[in-house]
């Protein structure tokens, strides 16, 4: 018997929970509100737990990793120098570096020929009675349908319709942290560096990082802390940050990033929210990825926790049969304490990224320079004659 599952959101969890669900039998019917796939995006890691997730599912060999040869990552100090210090790809973990997008196109490599998608589509209302979940789906010229499914995931972001719907208000589980993110692609390389190089500047509460890449333009990431989130949406992204990063880059490369924010065709300006869900399936409807429990970009395991999370759900279906609430708290089993552990260090991270005091200043300055003094041996001593 055919067991439909509507999947919402054609992001890296929805096409991770489409794949694996069909592995196992299922028939996945994706909606996404956006009226085509989006592509490109910003830089991400990828860690052991996401590549092996990827290879699972059967499209690791199809992400295009971009981690940069050769690269070396500078901190910009108030008077113009430059400090060698560690990149995010210095890591012990050696995480391979990314576009958002590579992950996306290969996962949709695998789901455009096989899967049934509706761009241009949202769920309106869940009704679960008890056999089936009953879901109102409106297009956006206004059209309605009234569809059955077995179950319902929701995939669709930090600010899901499905966990609104179903779960409760957005507030009762996002977490602000205070901070706001713009991420996006730069045009090209920033003047006086190579392409391949890091850059990080950082004053006081405010910071902007230069991802390099191997191929492809280097990626931007201004972050700062604010007290008053929503008035950083009174204006357009330029104009906020123009205004909150005045005066503090004497060499340029803020401006020069600035200018190329104004031509991108796609960027991500937000707040960053933790998101916590006491449990993350009711009835015949589950959530996965950042509807479930959002970890922010500071993490460096969005894109990670949404490949495994996608994976283990189909592989607790499968193992449950036909019992669907052992399989979803089997599923929930399996990702509490990754999902756990990682929470607990966001807040940490999130002071490297963008410090809120001196003390946290300090420390990152340390432990950036002391990884950056450490790869600068490690380079000599590989140069050295034999």
């Amino acid at each position: 018997m055919e067991r439909r599952v509507l999947i919402v959101g054609l992001g890296i969890a929805g096409m991770a929970s489409a794949i694996s669900l069909k592995k196992n039998g299922w028939t996945p019917i994706i909606v996404e509100r956006a009226p085509e796939r989006r592509t490109g995006g910003y830089f991400i890691g990828l860690n052991d737990v996401g590549k092996d997730a990827a290879r699972k599912l059967g499209i690791m060999e199809h992400i295009h990793v971009r981690t940069p040869e050769d690269s070396q990552n500078w901190h910009l100090t108030a008077d113009g120098s430059r400090v060698r210090v560690a990149g995010f790809a210095d890591q012990p973990t050696k995480p391979a570096t990314l576009l958002r997008g590579d992950i996306e196109e290969a996962l949709w490599q695998s789901v455009q020929e096989d899967v049934e998608i509706r761009f241009g589509t949202s769920p309106v209302s869940i009704e679960d009675l008890g056999n089936a979940a009953v879901v109102r789906l409106q297009t956006h010229d206004g059209e309605t349908t009234d569809e059955q499914f077995d179950l319902v995931i929701g995939a669709d972001g930090m600010r899901s319709t499905v966990r609104k719907l179903v779960f409760g208000p957005h507030d009762k589980f996002m977490h602000p942290l205070g901070t706001i993110i713009c991420a996006y692609q730069l045009g090209g390389a920033v003047e006086t560096f190579r392409q391949r190089d890091g850059i990080i500047l950082n004053e006081g509460k405010r910071s902007l990082w230069i991802f390099p890449l191997q191929d492809h333009t280097p990626t931007a990431l201004f972050t700062y802390r604010t007290d008053d989130v929503d008035a950083q949406f009174k204006k357009t992204p330029v104009e906020v940050l123009r205004e909150v990063y005045k005066g503090m880059d004497t060499s340029g490369v803020v401006d020069e990033a600035l200018r190329d924010l104004e031509h991108a065709k796609d960027y991500l300006f937000d707040s960053v929210n933790l998101v916590h869900m006491p449990e993350w399936s009711k009835g015949r409807v589950v959530m996965v990825g950042d509807s479930a429990w959002c970890l922010t970009l500071y993490s460096g395991m969005g894109a990670n926790a949404a490949l495994l999370g996608g994976y283990e759900l189909g592989q607790a279906l499968a193992a449950a049969g036909d019992d669907l609430k052992a399989a979803l708290a089997s599923y929930e089993t399996r990702l509490r304490p990754i999902i756990k552990k990682n929470r607990r260090l966001v807040k940490l991270k999130a002071q490297l990224f963008v410090p809120s005091n001196g003390f946290f200043y300090v420390l990152r300055r340390l432990v950036l320079r002391f990884g950056g003094r450490r790869l600068a041996k490690l380079s000599q001593q590989h140069k050295a004659p034999a």
